[in-house]
């Protein structure tokens, strides 16, 4: 018996300083992998004003392709193959495919495919998934194949059609799940959609389909909304940016904030105000969450969720507002978050990791006064949680237009996707001009 414990004790010892050395291994091999990353872009030539973007101190920056149709959210596949859903058609199709096959980083075999435009779009297991307005479905890609040679098999559909935030980006976490925004059809649910004065409805009907995050399976097919889907969150009017975190093993969301609180309670919201409120609000979605949609509001200046208009609230008030999950951040409004990417490579500096990065894709709501947004912006985290406040990454999209208004804009940053090596994608919703964006140290 005593041999036996004794034996037990070396036994468990051995194993203990093993996992030590490993563990020290792979710290001491983590700024060499780092380092190696890094070196992989030495090679690419740069454009020299990045393409017409700002970037900070050691990054730097180069088109990969052009003028390839309004682009939507983007994917990159691990042999840099590169996927953009489009907003409009071209040549019939909704789907882009880039390739690189000169080792220059740019896209010199571009191919369209698909009959339907959308905004999601991501990869899993062997497949590219997309989402059209009323389902997700996903095509089958075999090895080293850019375009799908079969045809997309349905994994979720009997989404309502809508006029109003109908797009269905969607992000899958590490057990097999799909998680598909589903917007609200409307402003702040008014019984009379954005109309002065009309009251909104109480309790709002649009919840019962919309406003919130539906959880499916990510491998089943032919999945119903309301038979198969599960509602994990509720009160979002709308999530273009949603990602899950796989540190946290947590999904986020960043969500557009309602319109107009001048053009519908001029008595209550000056031109001032309503171009500055409500935050558009960044939130830690967890199964069950309310975030109090339509019945109330954000707001990032005084820091706390108030009463909407339509259910009483005068701008400060903060009524049943105090029952709803707060955000984890707020961002000023009407800047249109369209993406949200946890970064979790070593291309980039270690204060990079594990951060998120959103695209704010530029509105129209704080006419007349000048628009804000059309920027990418980076989000230190520390595990669940931000650990600092946000910091613009890149700018200077939207050119010298002095409104900044959306249809003058040179480019709105739409998606974001991490490639390979850990550059960082940037599609454009304008020209369909895609970036991407390394560490150089330069």
């Amino acid at each position: 018996m005593l041999r036996s414990l004794f034996n037990s004790v070396h036994y468990t010892a051995f194993w203990g300083v093993l996992t030590l050395l490993l563990v020290a291994s792979a710290c001491n091999n983590q700024p060499e992998a780092r380092k190696a990353q890094q070196q992989e872009g030495e090679n690419i030539a740069y454009d020299a004003n990045n393409g017409s973007i700002t970037l900070p101190k050691g990054f730097e920056a180069f088109v990969v392709a052009d003028n390839i149709g309004r682009a939507r959210h983007i994917a990159v596949r691990d042999n840099g193959d590169i996927y953009v859903a489009l907003q409009e058609k071209h040549d019939g199709h909704g789907i882009v495919a880039l390739r690189d096959t000169t080792g220059d980083g740019r896209a010199d075999i571009i191919r369209y495919f698909g009959d339907d435009t959308g905004t999601g779009i991501g990869l899993r297991n062997g497949y590219l998934y997309f989402a059209p307005n009323t389902m997700v479905y996903r095509y089958p890609l075999a090895d080293d194949e850019l375009v799908p040679s079969k045809d997309y098999e349905v994994v979720a559909e009997g989404f309502p059609v809508q006029h109003q935030h109908a797009v269905k980006p969607f992000s899958f976490d590490g057990q097999g799940n799909m998680y598909v925004n589903v917007g609200a059809p409307s402003n702040a649910c008014q019984e009379q959609d954005r109309t002065q004065g009309s009251p909104g409805q109480d309790p709002c009907p649009l919840l019962k389909e919309h406003g919130g995050i539906w959880q499916f399976s990510a491998d089943k097919l032919n999945q119903d909304q309301m038979k198969d889907g599960h509602r994990y969150a509720t009160g979002i009017r709308n999530a273009v940016a949603n990602a899950w975190n796989p540190v946290s093993n947590k999904l986020y969301v960043v969500q557009h904030g309602r319109d107009q609180l001048h053009q519908l309670f001029p008595d209550l919201f000056t031109i001032e105000q309503s171009a500055e409120l409500p935050a558009e609000e960044f939130f830690l979605v967890e199964d069950g969450d309310n975030f109090g949609w339509p019945y109330t509001y954000y707001d990032w200046k005084k820091e706390k969720k108030v009463l909407a208009p339509e259910y009483g609230g005068d701008g400060d008030k903060v009524g049943r507002a105090d029952q709803y999950k707060d955000p984890i951040m707020a961002f000023p409004a009407h800047w249109a978050p369209n993406d949200l990417l946890f970064y979790t490579a070593n291309q980039f500096p270690n204060e990079y990791d594990n951060g998120a990065f959103i695209a704010f894709h530029g509105s129209w709501n704080r006419a007349p006064k000048v628009q804000k947004g059309y920027k990418v912006v980076f989000v230190p985290f520390d595990g669940a949680l931000p650990s600092g406040d946000y910091q613009t990454f890149a700018d200077g999209f939207a050119g010298t237009d002095s409104l900044q208004s959306p249809g003058n804009a040179e480019y709105r940053p739409m998606g974001l996707a991490q490639g390979p090596d850990g550059s960082l994608y940037i599609s454009d919703s304008v020209e369909g001009r895609i970036w991407r964006v390394m560490y150089t140290g330069k």
